[in-house]
């Protein structure tokens, strides 16, 4: 079964100082380990989550994405893949949108990365908190604005997921989600193949976050691209 994905995106941009002639990017890179990841911070901006319900039209591309939005793409920071969606475009975790829940928690066992147990669920508040917590540990609540549901986790507890080699052969571009201790999100891709282990070490060691779920996809780096599609 091949998966598509959900988008998360963050609106409104880091506004330029009056010395400088271009916009600031919410996104800045980093080098760990001899591989360059894209750092995107949210910086305040509003964290929104486009998943189809039943009965509404997938978006599965972000040129579709852009479409969508109409003139709100330019107030866009960054859009990422966010989720894992079956071959009719609709999510198979966890997804709730506006507050709405456009999908139910999904705590079978299978194949593939979704089901490297445990997996996670990366959530929202009202308040504006975020958080990332494992699937078997989620509970459902009114104060939850928007959540999405992927896996494998990175580190739990301060360790990395039994199930990481060190650095194992099974390398792609990935991204993730992880959570620092004022509650604010930090968003991850890397700019080139990388394996789980070391994803979960840059999260550990270098930004030093919380628990974080991960998506073996690729996503946009700062704005909305008119192509390109999580592979």
């Amino acid at each position: 079964m091949r998966a598509f994905f959900l988008f998360l995106l963050i609106t409104a941009c880091s506004k330029p100082d009056a010395s400088t002639p271009e916009e600031q990017s919410a996104c800045h890179s980093k080098v760990f380990e001899e591989s360059r990841f894209t750092v995107c911070d949210p910086a305040g901006g509003t964290i929104e989550l486009v998943a189809a319900g039943p009965s509404e039209q997938p978006v599965r591309r972000l040129a579709e994405l852009e479409a969508s939005l109409g003139p709100r793409a330019r107030g866009v920071a960054f859009a990422m893949n966010a989720g894992m969606y079956d071959e009719g475009g609709r999510p198979i975790g966890l997804a709730i949108a506006d507050g709405v829940q456009k999908h139910p928690i999904n705590r079978r066992k299978g194949g593939g990365n979704f089901h490297l147990m445990p997996n996670g669920v990366f959530q929202v508040f009202n308040d504006g908190r975020s958080a990332v917590v494992a699937s078997d540990q989620w509970t459902p609540s009114p104060a939850i604005r928007l959540a999405t549901q992927s896996g494998p986790m990175l580190v739990i507890h301060g360790k990395l997921h039994p199930a990481f080699d060190a650095d194992g052969t099974s390398r792609y571009v990935r991204n993730a989600v992880g959570v620092g201790a004022d509650g604010r999100a930090i968003f991850v891709i890397s700019d080139g193949p990388v394996s789980f282990g070391k994803l979960a070490r840059f999260f550990r060691d270098d930004l030093k976050t919380r628990m974080r779920s991960s998506w073996t996809v690729r996503s946009a780096r700062c704005g909305i691209r008119p192509s390109g599609e999580g592979t």
